[in-house]
């Protein structure tokens, strides 16, 4: 069929002429994406594009991916002077360097409510809900699966759908045969990831090309948002119980696109691209980059074709909490997720000589050290800072030979550490936070007995083996704790805002369950993930903002179940309105980085509840045609970069936004400035609960703003009913002061029945 989105011979033709008069500065080719602008029909991009790069005399490889759907362009290996002759073309909008992205790295069904609860689909059952599910396929862009693994069992599933147009790939480690009704699709995408050596096709042991997971990131996410029921799931005896995905009756797609060296642009595009053919309904991206514009970010080009699809996509946040302005994956049409914790915990203690017993975290599962206390050493950054970290080769076997060796946080792997520790003769390990790491403690599964402790902690414990001159320890592990109080909690290192693209967009949304998560494992890696770990386990208990994503990708492809007609909007919007920002001791939840109560900078909208979810009363809802209006909205864009987002030839910002804040988003995020002291934003819900349906407005915020809404009441006589209101915000804050930054609130539509919450983060610039 002839497509619009190509150009013509002619144009190809005085292209390739000008990449063939190219004396190359240089033989090193790298990987670039090229996109091309809207011109004429053509039977086969794929076709000409390999005629391109064949006419100019470039290797058979050099075409690397021919985008169809998410992307107007291709992928290909060039030098610089072919790359820079290309941009200089009329039929090209832009030319890329690849880009390189990286990964963010049982109880949470029963904590999210989603086992005991029979009423979550308003007059339906569970099963009704596992039914419906059934026809849902959730698209896996990670590290590739371990089909083995008893997640992704298939028994009582019905036959695939026949809409699926996605296969599962063959390889030498790799038969298809493997794939079944719940794993229907398994791909690879390395084309991208294997010139960025700058050429050459390096490819690393662990880096066959085949959908095998052998990190175990891919499978610990695709299992945790589709997993199957596992009874006796456990981790070396710990967190044990039966393990299950958010949609344990949907299907899973797994898109393998990360690798031992990173996941790269050229790549995920193609993943995106190829998962949009085959018909995916939900997309789970637990990866990303710095924040950067969208029409440069990759994730959001893809993800924006997604969408238009009626795709539903979640990215995670990112790791590089808690510092300010961190999060990723901020583009308005992918729901951002963040991590907090569970009521459940892995609690190991430490005693020392002189009597102090610190409480910490391990899931360490050999054999203890027993009760008899054992040297311990600690060298002090005035002594040799690399020892102090436990940096490898760094520390003297004769002086830690039969003790416990106290190993500062940070620069490399913590449980590369515990395997430091071990290669010196070390027999335990207490792995102290500093002032980088704070008070949060992540629980690993370490080489030798381990305890994690936070900054305080290792600050008594870092003097005590200092000054004393015979110090000692006692280390001692407690198993699995549940029905901890408080949680959730904020977890510390996961990306705050504010939004460092668009301001005017509250990021992240929402945070899920990202701490301590059970879910299935690869064993062609130890839990450590270490080349030196030779225990195999079919589960893993691991922690990031990459483990709360698959979870709101799971829920959101319930939702799409239980409410087909939704868009992904919708979803996103029933999951952000109805989160709770209330911990299990009904307390505002507090954040690990500080111990202060958590803001919407930190976790949005708050911690999901799929409670409520599945009937949310109203929702925010908003079209691709609504995403173009807010692109134009922002100044520095003009239609023809906005082509590369939305890869429409007819943008014209005829219809645009005064500012990018009048999205109809779920959430506010107010910027004030020395010349802008009144925002007015005007939303629009939708109903999609009872008839007749009526509304009240409720709205908290700082003494420094004053808000008004217009109306505070809002009747719905139709199911689908849409109503507006306005809402003003004036800051009374003197122009001069600026000592308070930021500050936060809330608008909320409730009736008897519903809640509808939506979060207001207030901002003051000096030169708005």
């Amino acid at each position: 069929m002839a497509s619009t989105c190509s150009i013509s011979m002619v144009m190809i033709a005085m292209m390739l002429q000008c990449l063939l008069c190219v004396v190359m500065a240089s033989s090193t080719k790298k990987t670039y994406i090229v996109h091309m602008k809207h011109k004429h029909h053509n039977p086969s991009k794929r076709d000409w594009y390999t005629a391109t790069l064949e006419y100019h005399n470039s290797h058979s490889d050099s075409l690397l991916y021919s985008y169809e759907t998410a992307y107007n362009g291709f992928a290909a290996s060039l030098s610089k002077d072919q790359a820079q002759l290309l941009r200089r073309s009329d039929s090209v909008l832009a030319v890329y360097e690849d880009t390189r992205y990286t990964l963010h790295t049982t109880r949470t069904p029963e904590f999210l409510g989603l086992q005991k609860a029979s009423n979550l689909w308003e007059g339906h059952t569970i099963q009704d809900l596992d039914h419906a599910s059934n026809d849902i396929i959730i698209g896996i862009l990670d590290t590739g699966v371990w089909p083995e693994t008893n997640s992704f069992d298939d028994s009582g599933m019905p036959p695939v759908p026949t809409r699926w147009r996605g296969q599962c790939e063959p390889a030498p480690d790799f038969d298809p045969s493997l794939c079944n009704r719940k794993l229907i699709g398994a791909r690879t995408f390395s084309k991208g990831y294997l010139l960025s050596s700058g050429g050459g096709y390096m490819v690393r042991e662990k880096d066959q090309v085949s959908p095998r997971d052998r990190e175990g990131h891919g499978t610990h996410t695709a299992t945790t948002a589709a997993g199957s029921a596992v009874p006796n799931a456990t981790l070396l005896g710990y967190a044990t119980g039966t393990a299950r995905g958010m949609a344990p009756q949907a299907r899973v797609a797994a898109y393998k696109v990360c690798w031992t060296g990173g996941c790269y642009a050229s790549d995920i595009l193609a993943g995106i691209d190829q998962a949009i053919q085959d018909g995916v309904d939900v997309l789970s991206l637990s990866l990303g980059g710095s924040s950067t514009a969208y029409h440069r970010d990759t994730i959001a080009i893809g993800t924006f074709a997604a969408v238009q699809k009626g795709i539903f996509v979640a990215c995670s946040a990112g790791n590089n909490g808690p510092r300010q302005g961190s999060v990723a994956n901020v583009a308005p049409w992918v729901m951002t997720v963040g991590a907090g914790t569970l009521d459940r915990d892995f609690p190991a203690y430490v005693k020392i000589g002189n009597g102090k017993r610190f409480s910490g975290v391990s899931l360490y599962g050999g054999e203890g050290l027993g009760d008899e206390p054992v040297g311990l050493v600690y060298f002090t950054d005035k002594s040799n800072s690399s020892s102090s970290v436990c940096l490898p080769g760094s520390l003297e076997p004769s002086l830690v030979r039969g003790k416990v060796v106290v190993c500062d946080r940070g620069l490399n792997a913590r449980a590369e550490k515990s395997a430091v520790v071990r290669e010196a003769g070390g027999v335990g390990m207490i792995l102290a936070n500093t002032a980088a790491s704070g008070e949060e403690v992540v629980a690993d599964s370490h080489l030798v007995p381990a305890v994690a402790v936070g900054r305080s902690a290792g600050d008594e414990i870092r003097e005590y083996a200092s000054l004393d001159p015979n110090p000692t320890a006692v280390l001692s592990f407690g198993g699995t704790v549940l029905n901890v109080r408080p949680s959730p909690v904020m977890a510390a290192f996961s990306s705050r805002g504010p939004n460092g693209v668009t301001p005017q967009i509250l990021k992240p949304d929402i945070i899920g369950p990202g701490v301590n998560i059970l879910a299935g494992w690869s064993e062609a890696v130890g839990p450590s993930g270490l080349t030196k770990d030779t225990r195999k386990t079919q589960f893993n208990i691991m922690s990031g903002t990459s483990m709360s994503c698959p979870h709101i990708s799971g829920l959101g492809a319930l939702l799409k179940a239980a409410h087909p007609d939704w868009s992904p909007s919708a979803i996103k919007s029933a999951l952000m309105t109805t989160a709770s920002t209330h911990d299990n001791t009904n307390s505002p939840f507090k954040d690990a980085a500080g111990g202060d109560f958590s803001t919407p900078w930190a976790h949005g909208a708050g911690y999901v509840n799929p409670q409520k979810a599945f009937s949310p009363g109203l929702v925010y809802d908003a079209t691709t045609d609504d995403y173009v209006a807010f692109l134009c909205s922002l100044d520095y864009y003009t239609p023809e970069t906005i082509q590369l987002i939305v890869k429409n030839p007819n943008v014209n910002c005829s219809v645009r936004f005064d500012e990018a804040g009048q999205l109809n988003y779920p959430s506010f995020s107010v910027v004030f400035g020395s010349k802008k002291r009144a925002v007015a934003y005007t939303r629009t819900l939708t109903n999609v609960g009872a008839a007749g349906s009526v509304y009240d407005v409720d709205v908290d915020g700082p003494s420094v703003v004053a808000i008004t809404v217009k109306p505070t009441r809002l009747e719905f006589a139709q199911v689908g009913e849409k109503q507006s209101y306005t809402v003003t915000f004036v800051s009374n804050k003197t122009a001069d002061d600026y000592s308070l930054l930021s500050k936060f609130g809330s608008i909320v539509w409730s009736n008897q029945v519903h809640q509808v919450r939506s979060p207001v983060a207030f901002a003051w610039t000096d030169d708005s």
